[in-house]
């Protein structure tokens, strides 16, 4: 029997959204069996009780390297970004481990089985930052007929980590998010995103570390790699559909797919007020007002 764990993360601020992940995972009985564990980067000592009464491992992030203060600037929660590599180091024992930012919530279990089932082969599994509905990945600046500045993720975060070499090799790729994935205990990917990303906190920035170094090791370093369609992990700062009959977001463009896994990327003031919502054009034409919040949970007990 595979064993089976979904990780997620963060401090006392995101505590209510994680427990709105859990709820989302554990509303679907597939997931009976499968354990759910925290990384600490701040939250309360109520709010880690409260999780570990409810049966849930909580282990403190740590951070990978010794980092100054002038570089960190109180940003712990960080750390459980950081993690993200060592997590069979924190949570031994697993086969399969998932994890997803907890500003994430599944709203179709057939997502998580992809996921799963390409972790089984041992490639990492996750989605990118490419997509029918995903705008551009690079922006120029141009200087008459010439281009000026590049501005893209893997070229601004590789060249400050590992220099211009890295990064020129980088640019043209599409980003592979770091914020879903799942990954066999067996794969060999652990160890090099760790040395990666040990170099790259040395000399580059802590935030995106993680995920610049998934693409270091993905596109340079040739390591195994299985990627979903965007519909199994959306980022929603590209709004879907609205499907009012099956009261479900779907993909905007035909054959609108039901999205599995919601990412709320780009919105800071949800993330805080679960009350807020935005419109959103629905399947048949007419226009709704919802919040992307996981919405089958009341966030009573959160602390």
């Amino acid at each position: 029997m595979t064993r089976i764990c979904f990780i997620s993360g963060g401090d006392h601020k995101y505590y209510p959204m994680l427990l709105e992940w859990i709820h989302s995972i554990r509303r679907f009985p597939q997931s009976a069996g499968m354990d759910i564990c925290i990384l600490n980067a701040g939250m309360t000592k109520e709010q880690i009780a409260a999780l570990e009464n409810d049966g849930h491992t909580v282990k403190d992030a740590e951070w990978p390297v010794k980092l100054p203060k002038w570089k960190i600037r109180g940003r712990e929660f960080l750390k459980a970004c950081v993690a993200r590599p060592h997590i069979p180091d924190y949570f031994p024992g697993y086969d399969v481990y998932f994890w997803m930012d907890s500003d994430t919530w599944v709203q179709d279990w057939s997502a998580i089985e992809m996921f799963i089932e390409g972790a089984k082969t041992k490639r990492m599994t996750m989605t990118s930052q490419a997509d029918r509905a995903y705008p551009r990945q690079v922006r120029v600046k141009w200087l008459g007929r010439w281009p000026w500045k590049i501005r893209g993720f893997y070229f601004l975060n590789a060249k400050k980590a590992f220099g211009f070499k890295t990064a020129k090799e980088l640019l043209p790729y599409h980003v592979l998010l770091a914020g879903a994935f799942a990954l066999h205990r067996d794969a060999t990917h652990w160890n090099r995103w760790q040395t990666l990303l040990k170099q790259a906190l040395r000399r580059g920035k802590i935030f995106t570390a993680e995920q610049m170094t998934l693409g270091v090791m993905s596109y340079i370093d040739g390591y195994e790699r299985e990627v979903l369609p965007s519909y199994t992990h959306w980022l929603c700062e590209f709004k879907p559909l609205w499907d009012k009959q099956r009261q479900v977001f779907v993909e905007p463009y035909l054959p609108h797919e039901t999205i599995g896994i919601l990412h709320l990327s780009g919105w800071d003031a949800m993330r805080v007020d679960r009350a807020l919502t935005t419109d959103f054009k629905t399947t048949d034409g007419q226009v709704v007002h919802l919040s992307y919040r996981y919405p089958h949970y009341d966030g009573s007990k959160a602390v």
